[in-house]
């Protein structure tokens, strides 16, 4: 391949997530092992910083079922009555579970083969930051007294121990798993309701016209969102010189540049229009937009999502 040499030390792809048999068995476990309990430690440590309360409805207690209390009717079973609760006041209260109050929020992270991208501006693929983000935020939303699912894979949980049921369930994807960049429509098997919201992080590297089309079927079911879009700082900033061949991790395809910076310009204008053109279409759909680039901190994006989020929950 002719190329210069900062473009060859400039890409480098990561391995993807394993999708066959279960990880003991995979040689991709090994590689696996080496990112996951990495990036859980670190969504630890950046939602353990920031814990806002997205929706204003802390809930206390550990595990997965929250309580709320609501006055006594006559005619009810006494049965129902918690005696703990009411010997506070002068008033009798029944305990109910509060699953229906809290939020529902599923969580869908691009695993495609142009995540695995990282440059040296940033030294970490775009698939390490998305998932890092993405716990992060299931952490915040849980805490925040809302529940956390994965299309097609978990249901919404409200487990203190959040970060770790995802990244556990990332870890065992299977193929197949439901995409709804690639799928034609959203299947009505899948349970996300009406006002639900889908959190959607990738780098969305297809025809705007298709992306288009994807979150205008997702949005027609009533269901909200937000795009998260991922990049890395390169594919932003264009660094390259000098004589350079590209080859698209997505397929077999090859680009030879002549001169880079020849077309530096053209092309940093043509990523700003499509970067635009996301966010609008976004937008259009009554999705939220907020794009993060992987040399920057998690934190900043989580907080942005953090506000944006809980706007649309008001």
């Amino acid at each position: 391949m002719a190329s210069n040499n900062m473009a060859i030390e400039e890409a480098r792809a990561i391995p993807a997530f394993t999708k066959g048999p279960p990880l003991a068995l995979t040689s991709e476990a090994a590689r696996l092992a080496d990112v996951l309990p990495h990036l859980v430690v670190e969504a630890r440590n950046v939602a353990a910083q920031l814990q806002l309360g997205i929706h204003g409805r802390r809930r206390p207690g550990p595990g997965e079922e929250f309580w709320e209390f609501r006055p006594f009717v006559a005619g009810e079973s006494t049965s129902r009555i918690d005696w703990r609760r009411s010997a506070r006041d002068d008033r009798l209260y029944v305990r109910e579970r509060e699953w229906e109050s809290a939020s529902v929020h599923w969580l869908w992270i691009d695993f495609s083969a142009s995540m695995h991208f990282a440059s040296r501006l940033a030294e970490r693929p775009k698939r390490d930051r998305a998932v890092l983000i993405g716990l992060a935020l299931a952490d915040l939303l849980v805490h925040a007294g809302e529940r956390v699912g994965m299309p097609g894979e978990t249901p919404p949980l409200a487990s203190r121990n959040i970060i770790m049921r995802l990244a556990e369930t990332m870890a065992r994807r299977k193929p197949g798993t439901f995409d709804p960049m690639t799928a034609d429509a959203l299947p009505d098997t899948l349970p996300i309701r009406r006002q639900d919201h889908l959190v959607m992080i990738g780098d969305f590297i297809m025809p705007t016209e298709e992306f288009a089309e994807k979150l205008a079927r997702i949005a027609h079911r009533g269901v909200r969102g937000t795009v998260v879009l991922i990049r890395d700082p390169a594919e932003e900033e264009f660094p390259f010189s000098g004589e350079l061949e590209f080859e698209g991790l997505e397929s077999n395809e090859t680009w030879r540049v002549g001169e880079a910076q020849e077309i530096a310009v053209k092309y940093r204008e043509r990523i700003s229009a499509i970067n635009e053109e996301l966010r609008r279409i976004a937008l259009k759909n009554g999705f939220g937009f907020v794009k993060h680039l992987t040399h920057r901190p998690a934190a900043e994006t989580l907080l942005t999502l953090a506000a944006l989020i809980g706007g649309n929950a008001a």
